[in-house]
């Protein structure tokens, strides 16, 4: 009988999963949901919709977001090779545009045909495969998430997102806008500006403080995950707060004046012919006429069109610490709850399994997908150096004695120290830099030697 893994998600880990499988041979089932069963967040039924920001973070090797996508282009990442094709301009990090780049990974998913794609909610684990991966992201449905929640006797743990605003560039005042790459000297740069006075700040912060919100009451820190902090909320900690985060001007120079603005929000291009604009680091819990109230009072804001308006859900993972090991899996061997644990392998991916970040959800699937085919083809998956971005965060991920997870970005604190210490920050992490890239070389070879990737596929 022929070898079938079922994928349960087709978001960034899924599709990621899938199409590394079926590169390998297996027949899979990537079930997803929408768009029968639709979402608070998603638009359309395209698979590895991306439906925060474009932006899959930085490049730069010294850095641990480049680090990270160093890794995943040598163990042969199928999403970033796709992202890469449909890049536009963002400075120093990798965004895409996000309607090309989920009609080309629903074209190759669809296209494949070792992958069957069925539209239909899971809400049990006995799908008669030889493993599953569940890959259903922060917004997994109540019935799955009940599902696992029996087989798991873990109550989910649960954080709240946000998302920010996209305004159309034709709706902007481009002569109250300047165009600028943070610490980049080289014209044109990658991002519109728009420069506040102090006047304008303060008026500006004090209108977004006392804008009426969705959600409404004030969150603790732990209800958040801090990269997607909604911007009301970090107003709230202080009226400069937002100049040292998303409204920092630091780096920046408008032309006009010759000077650093008081504070600056930048706007990066959601697609490659720039017809709207993401506000950088605006994601947020105001109701839909308050953002249009609020943003507008953004100098070159003042006429905006709101493609989208910022969105905050819910978001749900497990205590990977507690459940998973290091290839992911759901830990065998034992009850977790008021029910045995299944016997098809269970592995979990994406942000459930709480990895935060978009390239931390693709490379999860991958390494979820080369544990999965590891497991059936009696195959020996090799643990992931910790000297690697991705190897640390899954060590940390994973290990029982983490304490009050949360969902993490690879980032160098989670990095082991390195033999010689290095007091230079630059040359610290590049010395991290080049350390990874040695590790991932070594699993690169491993992952050869043990039939679980094709020497020369990098």
């Amino acid at each position: 009988m022929e070898t079938r893994i079922d994928i349960i998600g087709a978001g960034l880990a899924g599709s990621e999963a899938a199409l590394q499988l079926a590169a390998r041979g297996i027949a899979v089932r990537l079930f997803e949901m929408r768009p029968d069963q639709p979402t608070a967040v998603h638009r359309t039924e395209k698979c590895a919709e991306l439906v925060c920001s474009n932006s899959l973070k930085g490049t730069k090797p010294e850095s641990a977001a480049g680090m990270l996508k160093s890794e995943m282009r040598a163990v042969g990442s199928e999403l970033l090779a796709i992202a890469l094709r449909h890049r536009v301009a963002a400075g120093g990090a990798l965004a895409v545009d996000r309607q090309a780049f989920a009609d080309e990974v629903t074209a190759c998913i669809e296209a494949h045909p070792r992958i069957e794609l069925v539209r239909s909610e899971v809400t049990d684990f006995d799908t008669g495969a030889d493993a599953v991966i569940v890959a259903s992201g922060p917004l997994t449905s109540e019935g799955l998430a009940s599902a696992l929640s029996g087989i798991t006797g873990e109550e989910h743990l649960a954080f709240f997102d946000a998302a920010a605003p996209i305004v159309m560039a034709d709706s902007l005042d481009r002569g109250a806008l300047f165009r600028q790459s943070r610490y980049e000297e080289e014209a044109p740069g990658d991002y519109l500006n728009a420069p506040f006075t102090k006047e304008g700040y303060q008026a500006f912060i004090e209108a977004l403080v006392g804008a009426e919100r969705v959600v409404k009451r004030d969150f603790e820190t732990r209800d958040l995950f801090q990269a997607c902090q909604p911007i009301e909320e970090t107003a709230r900690k202080g009226i400069d707060a937002p100049r040292y985060g998303a409204l920092k001007p630091v780096g920046l120079i408008d032309p006009r004046t010759g000077r650093r603005p008081w504070a600056v929000l930048q706007l990066r291009a959601e697609d490659a012919r720039a017809s709207s604009y993401n506000l950088v680091g605006f994601q947020t819990n105001l109701t839909f006429p308050e953002q249009q109230r609020v943003f507008r009072m953004v100098p070159g804001l003042e006429r905006a069109e709101f493609a989208r308006f910022g969105v905050m859900h819910r978001n749900t993972f497990i205590n990977a610490p507690q459940l998973l090991d290091r290839t992911l899996r759901l830990k065998p061997g034992g009850c977790f709850g008021p029910v045995p644990l299944p016997g098809v392998p269970i592995f979990v991916a994406g942000q459930l399994s709480g990895t935060e970040g978009y390239c931390e959800a693709i490379m999860s699937g991958l390494v979820a997908a080369l544990a999965a085919y590891a497991l059936v083809s009696g195959r020996e998956m090799p643990e992931l150096p910790q000297e690697m971005a991705f190897g640390a965060l899954l060590a940390y991920a994973t290990d029982p004695q983490t304490r009050d997870y949360q969902p993490m970005h690879v980032n160098f604190g989670l990095l082991p120290g390195l033999d010689v210490p290095v007091r230079d920050k630059k040359e610290r992490y590049r010395a991290f830099a080049q350390r990874g890239e040695a590790a991932t070389d070594r699993l690169v070879v491993r992952l050869i030697l043990s039939g679980l990737m094709r020497d020369g596929r990098r």
